[in-house]
């Protein structure tokens, strides 16, 4: 027999990942009926550190990232997993002459059986590219239950950071508590990959929304979106499409009693639209703070390990002219009187032209990133492995833009996923995003004083958000896209009729017999590779929420409420 699910963890990495498999035919890994492939898992490669080359060599792709011995260790008994090809093998890879496949996040387990496993047969070792955050359905039937356990087990207890970051992830998590005082973690969810997806454009100004229209044109192009160029970002915020902005998650923080000495800490490497979009909610929470206000310059750089120096990029300004040089140039400039020469450009800087958005103002197309600029993306993992860890251990969690439909498992999600299924009781929001742009929408004259029925409405929107109705929200929009972002039942709890103590709630179980039913539907349909149209499952999504907040009319305030 063959196993399957070593195209099942990835679905976890946060960035693109190369996996090479070969088979093995001396070693039975046979722990159940349902294994399809009998390969060997090479150690992934991420893009994201392969591609740079000025990050430490005391790191290979993997374990730039996570500890490769915990990975394997955790897994012996599921898989074979190798730290390299054989030569021979590394040598037909470097003249391309292995397959290489790209397996859409939606594929089923019949693409496997029925594209892979001959080739697999046939050359002996086959590459994956993971490119759209996943490779194979969230949802499986009751046949694949192994499958799901064993995402689970990669995800919450194979997968673990290297120590130096952990460690130091804990001390930022000691230095918030500090004080005594609980701390909030907030994930803006500000990604100009998922803004361009949507068409949240017009939400920015100056050069973001340019930004974020190429990016769109981009993605039109290589028909990852199939819509126009130029929307009505306004409406799409208006359907719940577009994130919460700091500035709204701010009012609902004062909405639900939050003072303003509560400590916020800001994750994620990417907060398109800068420091200028978090103005307004570090006015109202001064004690807003994130890892450079948590961890030293030395601390952070300790995480890099010993990194080769790159070339620097200085601007070096030209010569200026000495006074004896324009006075003879002035002599020899012929006849008398003679008008003045025009002013001279203003000159261009080179510190103003080689950052992330300069090219805007001279070219129409993006320039190929530079070395610095790479090594920097490969360091926005480490940055991101760090808030994921604060924003796990977390008191509380508020996302900013969850279930962005760009069908990538995005950060609050894969939060929000682990927060579930470490800790049920911690206090993760669930923000339906179409009702509270229509609450938004009905006080924006009054947002920083609005009346008190809309206090109460925000209020217990949120509230509720923390408990069944948000688990189930989340269970309708995330579960059929990402599997890691609601882990559960599969994770934690087990569907049984005999009473059994850890049994799922009965709103899981009927989700999960809907699930079922719409997936057997599903399987009637020829095409098993096809994805589903990301457009038609966002519809019908939001018309399974709430249309519209019910506000009562305002009332006198309580004093003793």
């Amino acid at each position: 027999m063959q196993t399957l699910e070593v195209n099942i963890p990835f679905q976890f990495l946060l960035n693109k990942v190369l996996v090479s498999y070969t088979p093995k035919f001396s070693v039975n890994l046979r722990r159940s009926d349902l294994r399809l492939l009998n390969a060997t898992l090479v150690i992934p490669e991420i893009q994201e550190s392969t591609s740079s080359k000025g990050i430490s060599s005391e790191f290979k792709s993997f374990s730039y990232l996570y500890n490769e011995e915990q990975f394997i260790t955790s897994l012996k008994n599921d898989i074979i997993i190798v730290k390299n090809l054989p030569p021979n093998l590394k040598e037909a890879r470097k003249r391309k002459e292995i397959p290489t496949f790209k397996p859409k996040k939606l594929a089923s387990p019949d693409y496997y059986i029925k594209e892979l496993l001959p080739e697999l047969k046939k050359s002996k070792v086959i590459g994956l590219v993971i490119t759209d955050g996943g490779c194979l359905q969230p949802v499986l039937s009751s046949k694949w239950v192994e499958y799901q356990r064993l995402r689970c087990r990669v995800a919450f207890h194979a997968l673990h950071f290297r120590p130096e970051i952990l460690e130091l992830a804990h001390l930022m998590v000691k230095r918030l508590r500090a004080s005594g005082q609980p701390y909030l973690a907030y994930h803006p969810g500000l990604v100009r990959d998922s803004l361009a997806h949507q068409g949240c454009a017009e939400l920015f100004q100056d050069v973001h929304t340019e930004l974020i229209q190429y990016r769109r044109a981009q993605l039109i192009k290589q028909k990852i979106i199939r819509d126009e160029l130029s929307v009505d970002s306004h409406i799409r915020k208006f359907n719940g499409s577009c994130p919460l902005m700091p500035e709204e998650v701010g009012l609902l923080f004062r909405a639900m009693g939050y003072p303003p000495t509560t400590r916020i800490y800001l994750a994620g490497s990417e907060t398109f639209g800068g420091q200028r979009v978090m103005i307004p909610l570090r006015a109202m929470f001064t004690n807003l703070v994130d890892r450079t206000n948590l961890c030293n310059r030395y601390e952070l750089n300790k995480v890099f390990g010993k990194e080769s120096p790159l070339p620097s990029n200085s601007f070096n300004p030209t010569s200026t002219k000495t006074s004896k040089q324009l006075k003879k140039e002035w002599d020899q400039a012929g006849p008398r009187p003679r008008p003045l020469p025009p002013p001279p450009d203003r000159p261009f800087y080179q510190h103003e032209k080689e950052g992330w958005h300069g090219w805007v103002a001279e070219k129409d197309s993006e320039p190929d990133p530079s070395p610095i600029e790479l090594r920097d993306k490969a360091h926005r993992l480490l940055w991101d492995a760090l808030d994921y860890v604060v924003s796990v251990e977390a008191d509380a969690f508020f996302p900013g833009f969850h279930n962005d439909g760009s069908g990538l498992p995005d950060f609050s999600s894969l939060v929000m996923g682990h927060r579930l299924y470490e800790l049920a009781s911690a206090r993760t929001y669930r923000p339906d995003r179409r009702f509270l742009a229509k609450l938004f929408n009905s006080t924006q004259d009054h947002l920083y004083y609005p009346k008190r029925s809309w206090i109460l409405a925000a209020r217990k929107h949120l509230n509720d958000s923390l408990g069944e109705e948000g688990l189930k929200r989340q269970s309708t929009q995330s579960k059929s896209r990402s599997f890691l972002s609601h882990p559960i039942p599969e994770c934690t709890c087990t569907i049984s009729k005999t009473g059994d103590k850890n049994a799922c709630p009965k709103w899981i179980e009927a989700s999960l017999a809907e699930s079922k039913l719409q997936e057997s539907t599903e399987n009637e349909q020829p095409d098993y590779t096809d994805e589903p149209d990301e457009q038609q499952t966002d519809e019908e999504d939001e018309s399974k929420r709430n249309d519209s907040p019910s506000l009562e009319e305002d009332v006198e305030m309580d004093p003793d409420d």
